[in-house]
């Protein structure tokens, strides 16, 4: 079947950009959410601590004990806490949230500073710290989300400006509880709009796996992908000047040409959109509609690389890497290149 390789050269060679860039592996968090952006969470987290860093960011409390062996601090975004562990926090959402979470969890607590998604609102911090005190929970972070660092705008500016304004009144608060905060709004394209990490850690996830995109006028560092997608040939022929091939026969044939069928579909994550329009990164061009578990390319290669950056295959359906990174079959195999 398709397998995944992943190249642990380009992740320690993209750890040491980012590690440059926020001054110290300790203020490293790698976001490894969603089988880490379809890498697989344990490989990454595995490679990612052996290298020293010491936090994850994650979305579930499953996806935090999967990885817990590897982190000293693991912050879990949208769940709720089933018992209280020491190395995790949860994420605060919103005020009616905070009585959700078992008396003891430790908590960081959201800020909305302009994304509008998730998060208490600015005026709501007093209450949100006394519930958090009345529930029992231990508050140890304050954190908000970039909505369009990667954009050559203001709103970067005057969303670090709300979030700082905020931590005096926030220290202020959570000493009057006991609690020490840690802070942190920055994702991957916010970790490269300022020359220092001026909060105590960055939540890192795109740039690690090497596919950050950033606007013209804004510089993007030079990182490398990770992963890469290959096929495995099911069957070749030879397809006849005018013969039709796959559902709907949307391609015909304008000479004659070899042509095989590959072990991959959109069941596997391949976007149906790119159907008789992608190119692989070796010029071979993708022939009639994917199909669930079969797409079909000019090429009779016993192994195909479909593509070695995300951004590539993700531009030929007019969406973004992370959407073709986070959609690949977590049932393909996952191996590090040798």
């Amino acid at each position: 079947m398709g397998y995944i390789t992943l190249s642990r050269e380009a992740l320690i060679h993209n750890l040491d950009i980012i590690a440059q860039q926020v001054g110290t592996k300790d203020k490293i968090a790698v976001v490894l959410k969603d089988n880490a952006y379809g890498h697989g969470a344990v490989m990454i987290a595995e490679a990612a601590g052996a290298y020293g860093v010491k936090n994850a960011v994650v979305r579930t409390e499953a996806e935090a004990v999967e990885i817990e062996p590897f982190f000293d601090r693991i912050l879990i975004l949208a769940d709720t806490s089933t018992y209280v562990n020491p190395k995790f926090s949860y994420a605060v959402n919103s005020l009616e949230e905070i009585g959700r979470f078992l008396p003891g969890t430790r908590v960081e607590l959201k800020v909305d500073t302009g994304m509008h998604r998730n998060g208490v609102s600015p005026s709501d911090l007093a209450e949100a710290f006394e519930k958090m005190a009345l529930r029992g929970l231990e508050c140890v972070g304050m954190m908000s989300h970039l909505r369009s660092a990667e954009t050559l705008s203001s709103e970067w500016f005057w969303q670090r400006r709300a979030f700082d304004s905020l931590k005096e009144t926030a220290r202020s608060l959570a000493a009057s509880h006991g609690w020490n905060l840690r802070f942190h709004l920055s994702n991957s394209a916010g970790t490269f709009r300022s020359s220092e990490c001026t909060d105590d850690m960055a939540r890192v996830g795109i740039a690690l796996y090497g596919c950050l995109e950033m606007d013209k006028g804004l510089e993007t560092p030079p990182l490398k992908p990770v992963l890469s997608l290959w096929g495995k040939r099911i069957a070749t022929r030879v397809l006849k000047k005018g013969e039709r091939i796959g559902y709907n026969g949307i391609y015909e044939a304008a000479t004659d040409e070899v042509v095989s069928t590959y072990d991959l579909g959109y069941a596997n994550g391949l976007d149906r959109l790119a159907s008789n329009r992608y190119t692989t990164p070796q010029g071979i061009a993708l022939r009639g509609r994917i199909s669930m578990d079969n797409a079909v390319f000019a090429s009779d290669a016993e192994e195909l690389l479909v593509f070695d950056n995300a951004n590539g295959y993700a531009r030929s359906v007019g969406t973004i890497g992370y959407e073709i990174l986070a959609c690949l079959d977590k049932s393909l195999e996952r191996r590090w290149t040798k």
